[in-house]
């Protein structure tokens, strides 16, 4: 399978979207932080993540799922906003997804 070319657009999504992650990252309790960058960024194991920060495996374990939990929860929220603000209009464009939607409920009936 080829690889598409990225183009511009591409490349800004991708840029706009790693400054998202890392601001959200940087957000996190200092001990989900650190273990998420050495896991997930640094991909250490768990069991070199637990020797450097002295700490239980388990410890670590249950950090970096609470990381990525809290990643993903702020993300969604994130999400939902901008979905939020992408449909909360009326007007020409919404009555157009409108008439498209039900073109094609009628289509398959």
């Amino acid at each position: 399978m080829r690889k598409k070319k990225e183009g511009p657009e591409d490349l800004t999504q991708r840029a706009e979207m790693r400054k998202l992650l890392e601001a959200r990252i940087d957000r996190l309790p200092e001990a989900f932080r650190v273990v998420f960058v050495l896991r997930a960024i640094e991909e250490m194991t768990v069991a070199d993540t637990a020797a450097i920060l002295d700490i239980p495996e388990a410890t670590v374990r249950t950090r970096f799922f609470r990381a990525r939990s809290q990643l993903r929860e702020t993300l969604s929220q994130k999400i939902d906003l901008a979905v939020e603000e992408v449909f909360a209009f009326a007007g020409e464009r919404c009555e157009r997804i409108v008439a498209r939607v039900l073109e094609r409920i009628a289509s398959r009936t």
